[in-house]
C-alpha cells in the first residue's frame, strides 16, 4: 500500500479517533499525534464545562494540526481531529494539501454508549448532539474514505487499511 502523507481520522466524539488513529499509524508505519493536544487550555476548559467550541476556537486549532501535518508531508502521519465541517477540513488542506482524511462513522446510539464508558475524556456525552449537527460528511470531491466503527479496534482499523488502499489504488489508475 502506498501511504497517503498524512491521514487526518476525523468524525465526531466517541467514534474512536484516539483508539483507531494510533492502531492505523502503526499499520502504516507512521508517526500518530493526537489532536487533541493540539487544542489550547481555553478550549479544553469550554468543552469540561458543557460549552460547544464556536469557529473561532477551532482555527487555531486546526492550523496547528495542519502545521504538523505539513511537517510531515513527504513522510506520513496519522493525526486525529474531529474536522466536522468542510470548512474546517478545507482549513486543514490549505496548510497541508496532502492530507488524506478516514471518516469514522456509525450508529448514534452505539457512540454515545462509547462515550458514556470512557474514562478521563474532557467531553461530555452532552455534547454529541452539538457535533452531530456541525457534521458535514466528507464529499465526493474530497480525498478520503468513510469507515464504519462497528466491531472492535482491530477489525475497524483493518477496514480503515483496505478503505485507503482503495483510494491510493483509484488514485494511480487515474
Amino acid at each position: 500500500m502506498r501511504t497517503p502523507q498524512v491521514v487526518v481520522v476525523m468524525g465526531v466524539a466517541g467514534t474512536g479517533k484516539t483508539t483507531i488513529g494510533p492502531l492505523l499509524a502503526a499499520r502504516l508505519g507512521v508517526p500518530y499525534a493526537e489532536g487533541d493536544d493540539f487544542h489550547p487550555k481555553a478550549n479544553i476548559d469550554k468543552m469540561t464545562a458543557g460549552i460547544p467550541l464556536d469557529d473561532s476556537d477551532r482555527w487555531p486549532w486546526l492550523d496547528a494540526i495542519g502545521h504538523w501535518a505539513h511537517g510531515r508531508a513527504g513522510l506520513g502521519g496519522v493525526v486525529s481531529s474531529s474536522a466536522l465541517k468542510r470548512a474546517y477540513r478545507d482549513r486543514l488542506r490549505a496548510v497541508a494539501p496532502g492530507v488524506v482524511f478516514v471518516h469514522l462513522t456509525g450508529d448514534r446510539k452505539l457512540i454515545e454508549d462509547r462515550m458514556a464508558h470512557r474514562q478521563g475524556h474532557f467531553m461530555p456525552t452532552a455534547l454529541l448532539d452539538s457535533q452531530f449537527a456541525t457534521l458535514e460528511p466528507l464529499g465526493p470531491d474530497e480525498a478520503g474514505v468513510a469507515v464504519d466503527v462497528a466491531g472492535g479496534p482491530e477489525e475497524i482499523t483493518e477496514r480503515a487499511v483496505l478503505a485507503l488502499d482503495g483510494l491510493s489504488t483509484a488514485s494511480a489508475s487515474q
